[in-house]
């Protein structure tokens, strides 16, 4: 046996460790250069940070929403009414974002749909908090919305809703100046009801709420 001198195989390579390296004699001579490589190899992975993949395989959770008033959540009539609600008001209110917040579940996702300059189908998809974020232009220019017809089916804990609605700038304006379809999954936790997503289209030319989707809303269940 031979003891080799401490070394650095590259500027990139922690340095080597004094080893007692076996000689191994070949027909084209010894290799001990390919030893000490493969020890430098070794040796740098296992000094290499872990905390990066770590995080890297994290997903940030959503945060938990306020807490809710109870007589929002109490049924799906009671959940669909306060979404109208909260978003609505006069030009200059403030919407009570926290209470919209409330509605949702964590992880929740609003999702409108339309069409785009080049009259192709796009989608957006959004937060609780992006939506909210976004909430100032109906703050400022006004804003209601109410319901104009519901249709409801429920599966398991699966409670799905197509609510048609109308929107105003003001809530004595003779005609809306946008209508459409917000289609609601709803979740109830045995304790209250929570929204999962809102994924929404609008009318527009070749695009109009069917009739069976009209008609007086609410009265559909707890």
């Amino acid at each position: 046996m031979a003891k080799k001198p401490s070394g650095q195989i590259c500027a990139a390579c922690p340095p080597l460790l004094e080893y007692d390296i076996v000689y191994m004699t070949l027909s084209e001579g010894r290799l001990p250069v390919l030893l000490r490589l493969i020890l430098a190899v070794t040796a740098a992975a296992a000094s290499l940070p872990l905390a990066p993949l770590a995080l890297a395989s994290q997903v940030t959770p959503s945060p938990a929403p306020p807490a809710a008033n109870p007589k929002d959540v109490a049924s799906t009539d009671a959940i669909i009414a306060a979404l109208y609600d909260v978003i609505s008001g006069p030009a200059g209110q403030k919407r009570d974002w926290d209470r919209f917040r409330s509605l949702f579940v964590s992880g929740a996702r609003l999702v409108p749909t339309g069409l785009g300059q080049d009259r192709k189908p796009r989608i957006r998809t959004l937060s609780p908090d992006e939506y909210a974020a976004g909430g100032t232009r109906m703050e400022a220019a006004g804003f209601f919305e109410r319901e104009i017809g519901r249709t409801a089916e429920t599966f398991g804990n699966v409670t799905h809703v197509f609510s048609a609605y109308e929107s105003k700038h003001a809530a004595n304006d003779e005609k809306p100046f946008a209508r459409g379809i917000n289609s609601i999954q709803l979740f109830n936790d045995g304790a209250r009801w929570w929204v999962v997503t809102i994924f929404w289209d609008s009318e527009r030319e070749g695009n109009s709420i069917p009739a069976k989707y009209l008609g007086k809303p609410g009265g559909h269940g707890n």
